[in-house]
């Protein structure tokens, strides 16, 4: 494997599983120290584990996304061991499913303050300790399907989702004059503990599979594979883009 981020330092946040495992692994695998972020209740034994297995060298570093507090020091702490940042990806989030009528205030703000505000806070955290080391960066969130599709079980999390779609290209226009880059992968169906919701029932499954244009749900390594390279030099024309990584599925949900 090519290895494109040898001496850099990287911060993947939910980096315990699904898309945010796959890249830290990816990132490490190709020679980024990576500061692997866990909730305080959450375990990244098996991520530290693939990345040693691909090579690579990470370190857990604990943060509740809905805590500002804990995520600057997160960030903080990341480039103090690191001795620097280069890379943030920003992929924790929650999807709890649920109809726009049983969503209690209490929901939405926790919704809100986990996908919209969490990913706020640390890419403008890290953005503010990249233009303090000096030499650029590159930043990457993960969006989501749902900023462009709606889903009855999922309005309110479609709201974030856009949220953070439109924040990336916002972000990216300001942040140009200081080297750094800033970009948005919207997933399509992937195969992770959040989509198992979905892809348990044969049915969904069947659902989507007729609809994606490849006929099949993607995986982790696959999305981890399009933020690496958004993250890399070789995307270093492109800033302030969404890239839709959904296998064809919305240009098929009509049929």
């Amino acid at each position: 494997m090519e290895k494109r981020f040898v001496g850099k330092v990287a911060l993947v946040t939910g980096a315990t599983n699904g898309i945010g495992q796959a890249t830290a692994v990816r990132l490490a695998a190709e020679g980024a120290l990576v500061g692997v972020n866990q909730r305080p209740t959450g375990d990244p034994g098996e991520t530290l584990r693939l990345i040693k297995e691909a090579g690579g060298q990470g370190f857990p570093v604990v943060a509740d996304m809905r805590n500002p507090e804990q995520v600057i020091e997160m960030v903080q702490e990341v480039a103090r061991r690191g001795g620097r940042l280069d890379y943030v990806v920003s992929n924790a989030a929650i999807n709890p499913f649920m109809k726009w009528d049983e969503t209690s205030l209490e929901d939405f703000n926790r919704l809100s303050e986990t996908n919209i505000r969490g990913t706020w806070v640390v890419c403008t955290e890290a953005a503010k300790q990249m233009i303090k080391d000096g030499h650029g960066g590159s930043i990457v969130m993960v969006s989501s399907i749902s900023a462009h599709v709606g889903a009855p079980m999922q309005v309110a999390y479609c709201g974030t989702k856009g949220a953070i779609s439109m924040l990336g290209k916002a972000l990216g226009s300001v942040l140009g004059e200081h080297g750094i880059r800033v970009n948005v992968i919207e997933p399509g169906a992937v195969r992770t503990n959040m989509g198992a919701q979905l892809f348990d029932h044969p049915e969904i499954e069947k659902y989507y599979k007729d609809r994606i244009s490849l006929h099949r749900i993607g995986e982790p390594g696959e999305l981890a594979g399009a933020i690496a390279f958004m993250l890399s030099n070789d995307a270093s024309y492109i800033t302030s883009a969404a890239l839709l990584v959904d296998a064809g599925f919305i240009v098929n949900a009509e049929l």
